[in-house]
């Protein structure tokens, strides 16, 4: 059984869905996971007067948060952030930040990795966000699975470079069917890859 990490930073929600619906699929694929949060890094009455934000950290705050050690104890990791101006968040980077000692000590290297990622518009910065992050994971020595074309619903939903979700400019747009089948797609893709890894 090919253990899986989903490790992700979400302000208004979105982000924690998209990590659900990956670990239904890839626990339905055979795989042992473990979801964690990135921690917030901006105070509460920062985003006091955004609802979604306010209770995405309410409902998380008190869940394991990310650490180093779940990279180790995986054999895959699939990451999520959202868009900020083209690059992950600041709470993301933050907590890749931190990894320096692991990644020279190797532990980060010869894993399965995937991302996905989310913006408030189409194009608003996806496929530069899950590139940027794919080149850290290169320099972890990691294994880069992206969904590519490698099932039909890539044509729906547009990217082969990860799994995006429009949110729209309210923030208030849920995943789509064809969002949710591309995280089936990349979740199972993943799991198959890991248990050739560690098979």
């Amino acid at each position: 059984m090919s253990k899986l990490a989903i490790i992700y930073y979400s302000a208004t929600g979105h982000g924690t869905s998209i990590a659900r619906e990956l670990e239904r699929a890839a626990t339905e694929a055979g795989a042992e996971v473990r979801v964690r949060h990135i921690a917030e890094t901006r105070a509460p009455e920062d985003f006091a007067e955004n609802p979604a934000w306010s209770a995405n950290y309410e409902a998380t705050k008190d869940l394991p948060a990310a650490s180093g050690d779940d990279i180790v104890w995986a054999d895959a990791v699939i990451f999520g952030s959202p868009t900020r101006f083209g690059a992950t968040t600041a709470s993301f980077q933050t907590f890749i930040d931190s990894l320096g000692g692991l990644w020279a000590d190797g532990k980060l290297a010869d894993k399965i990795y995937a991302a996905y990622t989310s913006s408030n518009t189409l194009h608003g910065g996806q496929e530069s966000t899950l590139l940027a992050l794919y080149t850290t994971l290169m320099h972890f020595g990691g294994i880069i699975v992206p969904p590519g074309y490698t099932d039909p619903v890539k044509f729906a939903d547009g990217n082969p470079y990860g799994v995006g979700h429009v949110t729209g400019p309210q923030n208030s747009d849920e995943l789509s069917d064809d969002t949710i089948a591309a995280l089936d797609h990349l979740a199972r893709r993943v799991v198959r890859f890991a248990d050739k890894l560690t098979a």
